[in-house]
Formats: structure tokens, sequence, C-alpha cells
């Protein structure tokens, strides 16, 4: 049976977050303080695209931050800007009984804090290795990558006792693939265009290149008089 595709409420939200559900990349941000956002942005941009593996790209990113204070993130937190439309997105998917999952192939110290503002049921990301107060330059092994999202979505619908068919997945990146074909509805939500391309070529697939994410509402069927603002 095919996957359902539109105007069918979900009963499951997995979303990506950097460059999705909010504005930022985080270690893009986290290289100002050691004046290296030019270099980090470019490798962060080829692991998007998917020119590079996502594991090496996000460990020789990493690397560079050796030695950074931990404070610096409480500072980069601060830069953190909500993509438009995911507080509605969020609030509506769980008034109507949705569950609603943060996976990122970022860090927790970030997930944390927009999981629980915008009030995401969980979150799931990658561990900065923190030392005598300071960044080691590591990651907490196993790094979660492409194939952790993909797995997140399959755990939590075996956890709400859910069919894939009933879930939608949103995201930007290369690494997001795998996840937004296992889902019932995967979005490329501004997405780099080789990923725009691939989702498109998907059954289950839908491209939004303009407008804010109450767009994953539009594409479940929702009015705009029933979004919770």
């Amino acid at each position: 049976m095919p996957p359902t595709k539109l105007h069918t409420r979900k009963r499951l939200l997995v979303a990506d977050m950097e460059s999705t559900i909010i504005e930022q990349e985080m270690l893009d941000e986290l290289a100002d303080f050691i004046g290296a956002r030019e270099k980090i942005a470019t490798i962060t941009e080829r692991a998007m695209r998917g020119e590079l593996d996502f594991e090496a790209a996000l460990k020789e990113r990493v690397a560079l931050l050796a030695g950074l204070d931990a404070s610096v993130l409480d500072q980069a937190a601060e830069r953190i800007t909500v993509m438009p439309g995911a507080e509605t997105l969020i609030r509506t998917m769980k008034a109507n009984g949705a569950y609603c999952a943060l996976v990122s192939g970022g860090f927790t110290v970030f997930t944390e804090r927009v999981a629980r503002r915008l009030g995401f049921n969980e979150h799931q990301a990658n561990v900065l290795e923190i030392a005598g107060g300071k960044l080691t330059g590591r990651v907490v092994e196993p790094i979660l990558g492409r194939e952790a999202k993909r797995l997140a979505l399959l755990r939590l619908t075996a956890m709400l006792g859910i069919d894939p068919r009933e879930t939608i997945a949103v995201g930007d990146g290369a690494n997001d693939l795998a996840m937004l074909e296992a889902a019932g509805l995967g979005v490329a939500f501004r997405a780099k265009p080789k990923v725009c391309e691939a989702v498109a070529n998907m059954p289950n697939g839908a491209v939004v290149t303009r407008g804010d994410l109450t767009a994953l509402l539009y594409l479940q069927g929702y009015a705009e008089s029933e979004f919770s603002n």
C-alpha cells in the first residue's frame, strides 16, 4: 500500500532543528568565538549539501573548538531565533493529539532549550564533551547522524503504536533524507538543492521553498482557523 501523503493529520512529528526549527546553524555560531565562522560555515554548508560525510565533517568542526570555555555555549544559545511558524506548528499538532520530537545532528545543550521553549515532547542530539570547564574538541560517541534520525522515527512509531504513514518529518540537509524517506510525509523545508530534488522524487515527499513552517499544517489538511497560535 503506498504511503499516505497529503491532507491526513499525522500523529507524530519528527523535526530537524538547525535551519529548520531554528534559523541558525549552532556550530557556525560557536565558530564566531574563535574567529573561524567562515571556515566552519563552509564545512557545514558542504555537509548539509551531502558533499561531505556527516560524521567526519562534525568531528572536523568540533575539533576546532578545543579549549573554548564552556560558558560560550550559553552565549551562543542566546542567539537562537525560532523559525517563523514553528511555535504554531508544534502547538497545533500537540493540541490535536500528536507527539512532537526534535531530532538533531547538533547538540543537546541547544536541543534541550529549544525543545523546552517550543513544547516538544522529547529531543535527541549529540553531546559535546566538556572537561575542566572547557570544550575538549570531541563529541561523545556514538555520533548521531543520518541513520540515527531514521531510527528515531521508527523507534517513536513503535513506542506510540502507530504506522509510519501516520508520521510527518521535516528537515533541510542531506543527513535528513533517510528520516524524510521513512516518514508518511517527508518535507524538505527551505532545503539544499540536492535535498529538494531528492525529496521531490520521493512518493511521500513534499518541498517547501517559501513561506513558513505552518505549511506543514496546510499539507496535513488543517485550515488556518484551526491553528493554535
